[in-house]
């Protein structure tokens, strides 16, 4: 069984266009470790989390980005809003992986 849970900070960023999708990017050390574990994952290499910043908690998928060789990690809106989080804030991330 893979279990990796991390806290890690990073700061929110939102996509261009008119989607508004907000996101924070994996440090590329936790995302070495998530790539060994699952490198062969099922689908496009999306890896579902569970995701904890202050008091919300949610499940979601981490997206890969082929660019900086990490994961995206999005941020609804709902989250967004009950965490007061703006782009450019810095957030303090606690992510669980498990097999």
């Amino acid at each position: 069984m893979i279990d990796i849970r991390q806290s890690f900070s990073a700061k929110l960023w939102a996509s261009d266009g008119p989607s508004s999708w907000h996101f924070v990017t994996l440090p590329n050390e936790l995302a070495d470790e998530i790539k060994f574990f699952k490198a062969n994952a099922p689908g496009f290499g999306t890896v579902r989390a569970s995701i904890t910043v202050g008091n919300s908690q949610w499940s979601t998928s981490l997206f890969p980005d082929k660019a900086s060789g990490s994961y995206f990690l999005p941020i609804k809106a709902a989250i967004r809003k009950q965490e007061h989080l703006h782009v450019g804030d810095t957030l303090c991330i606690e992510i669980a992986i498990h097999d």
